[in-house]
């Protein structure tokens, strides 16, 4: 038998007691971690309350979604905005949109203000992994970019809707990429593998698809289930819809039902289902007129249609599942609870307008105070409360008995539509007022990103220059033919220097050869457009018509213009012909200033 001298035990009984202590500090980190759950956030792009087979729908089968709502708790009357990009605000910093400087979908009035602090802001402090795929529509260029709001990494696109939906261009951590395969498919493939890298800490997974918006287009496998498809179940406005719209935005959604079944099956295959959130909605009604649950308005309406959308939160072990929360609450309320679940602190003071809504979750708390939700969309105001709709001409209805919205009952609740009313002034005051004039450069020049991407999106056409479709956010500059024509795009130049010029463009044979200027201030570089480059439009993509404001894209070149000098300050940036050899210039579709270190 061995026998360990006093000395020799007392160093043995150390040498355990430290043991000890670290096996609790690592047990203390790992609670830690356990407190600290992963939150995969998943939105939807123009899909209504209707399109999913959980709300009764029987032309479509989305059994991934549906889970959802079997395995958490569905917020039965969760609303958002009207259109995308003031959802996205509401849900990034659970404030109303006006507040944020998000005033519209294009010509950067999508911008989220650069003050304004984000959940992934918080998050990332608190030690997170955080990455966003898809589509972001809260500005481009930094320090609007996702990079510069609380994500490490992004993939996918900054604008509104996108123009080609297979192999498409994208960003990637600010770098111009083509993407492989249909756009939803390749998102959820980068935040799987995100998810897959990051699995041992903390992460924020958001994904943003960008379906069923238009163009319409979806592998051929789910529109063929579709495509000969009777659509029996319609909506109120029957009369008006589009049956091939219809036809494709539920093949579409069967689409995103799937690819959220890969995004389950992957935090299965982790084994983080038990430590990880996972959020499903949408950010506004639906794109067309189909069926809905017999709500009245669709996307654009400050009408229950409008706003009303799909949202479940599944966290097995905390929430119950199949439960169902009546109360209302919408985007505005996500930033607050989910800080509250993780755990950790919002960045940022100014005033909040969401609440927790952990305790509805939990099923904690069984009285739940009476609250006001708004609703705005080019100085359209509709107010919810959880009884009744006021809409934005002063009608006034009986959500519970009349969820369709058929019949004001303004003059026989005078009291009540009185009080929404003047609720509704007060909003319009303090709220809506804080928008007034946008007067906002588009920054660039920033150490940290480079290179600032500028597309037609953001610019102004002088002259005969036109947009290639009247929906600006895919657009690309046509017509530009004369010398007295500009294109101009008011920059704010962060960093004096020498930066690389590159354009984006087309150009017919027989049209190269023109001279062009671009300009900023007093600087000036002179360059020569010297190679044809007549790619056709990409028309095969789409299973039905697009729709003739949205523009068909090609495949845009890259031209290097050569390095201008450039002074810090606000002045237009300004593109011009000097000597035109065709018919025309070119056709535009950006143009991009890389700061050279």
């Amino acid at each position: 038998m061995f026998h360990i001298p006093l000395k020799g035990t007392l160093i043995v009984a150390i040498a355990f007691l430290v043991a000890a202590l670290l096996s609790r500090g690592a047990s203390a980190a790992d609670q830690t971690l356990k407190r600290r759950p992963n939150v995969v956030i998943i939105l939807a792009d123009d899909q209504g309350w209707g399109d999913l087979s959980v709300h009764g729908n029987e032309q479509l089968s989305t059994p991934h979604i549906d889970s959802l709502a079997r395995d958490g708790v569905t917020l039965d009357r969760f609303f958002v905005c009207s259109v995308c990009a003031p959802t996205r605000a509401e849900f990034l910093t659970g404030r109303y949109h006006p507040r944020t400087g998000v005033r519209g979908v294009s010509t950067g009035q999508e911008r989220l203000d650069t003050d304004e602090k984000t959940l992934a802001d918080a998050l990332k402090k608190a030690g997170y992994a955080t990455a966003a795929f898809g589509k972001w529509h809260n500005g481009s260029q930094w320090p609007y970019h996702p990079m510069a709001r609380g994500f490490d990494a992004y993939y996918g696109f900054t604008s509104g809707h996108w123009g080609e939906y297979f192999d498409a261009p994208m960003d990637h951590n600010g770098k111009h990429v083509r993407g492989q395969g249909f756009i939803v498919d390749d998102m959820t493939d980068h935040a799987i593998a995100f998810m897959r890298e990051k699995q041992q800490s903390p992460f924020l997974c958001y994904i943003a698809l960008n379906t069923p918006h238009s163009p319409f287009a979806v592998p051929a496998s789910y529109w063929d289930r579709f495509k000969d498809k009777p659509i029996t179940q319609r909506g109120p406005d029957g009369a008006k819809e589009t049956i091939d719209v219809t036809r494709a935005a539920l093949a579409m959604c069967e689409n995103i039902d799937w690819n959220v079944g890969r995004v389950l099956k992957a935090i299965d295959e982790m084994k983080l289902r038990d430590d990880t959130i996972v959020i499903y909605f949408s950010d506004n009604g639906p794109n067309s007129f189909r069926y809905n649950g017999g709500m009245k308005g669709r996307k654009g309406s400050v009408d229950e249609g409008g706003l009303r959308v799909p949202c479940f939160v599944r966290w097995p072990g905390q929430f119950k599942g199949g439960a169902r929360v009546e109360a209302i609450c919408g985007a505005i309320d996500l930033l607050p609870t989910l800080t509250a679940l993780t755990g950790t602190q919002r960045v940022g003071d100014k005033p909040i307008d969401g609440v927790d809504i952990s305790p509805l979750l939990k099923q904690t708390q069984d009285q739940w105070p009476a609250r006001m939700i708004f609703s705005h969309q080019n100085g359209r105001i509709s107010v919810r409360s959880q009884q009744h709709r006021l809409d934005d001409k002063g009608a006034l209805f009986d959500m519970k008995a009349d969820p369709g919205q058929t019949k004001n009952i303004a003059k026989e609740q005078p009291k009540v539509a009185a009080e929404m009313a003047a609720a509704v002034a007060d909003w319009r005051r303090v709220v809506l007022s804080a928008l007034g004039k946008d007067d906002r450069p588009y920054p660039v020049g920033f150490a940290e990103f480079p290179a600032s991407w500028l597309p037609a999106r953001d610019g102004v056409p002088h002259g005969k220059v036109e947009r290639s479709s009247r929906a600006p956010n895919c657009s690309y500059f046509v017509n530009w033919k004369d010398l007295e024509d500009r294109l101009t795009w008011d920059v704010q130049v962060h960093t004096a220097g020498r930066y690389e010029v590159t354009l984006h463009y087309t150009c017919k044979p027989g049209d190269e050869g023109s001279t062009i200027e671009i300009s900023h201030g007093e600087s000036r570089l002179t360059g020569v457009v010297k190679d044809a480059w007549d790619p056709p439009l990409i028309k095969d993509q789409d299973v039905i018509d697009r729709p003739p404001a949205e523009s068909w894209l090609k495949e845009f070149r890259p031209l290097n213009l050569g390095i201008i000098e450039l002074k810090a300050g606000r002045a237009p940036l300004t593109l011009r012909a000097t000597q035109i050899k065709g018919e025309q210039v070119m056709h535009l579709r950006s143009v991009t200033l890389t700061l050279l270190r």
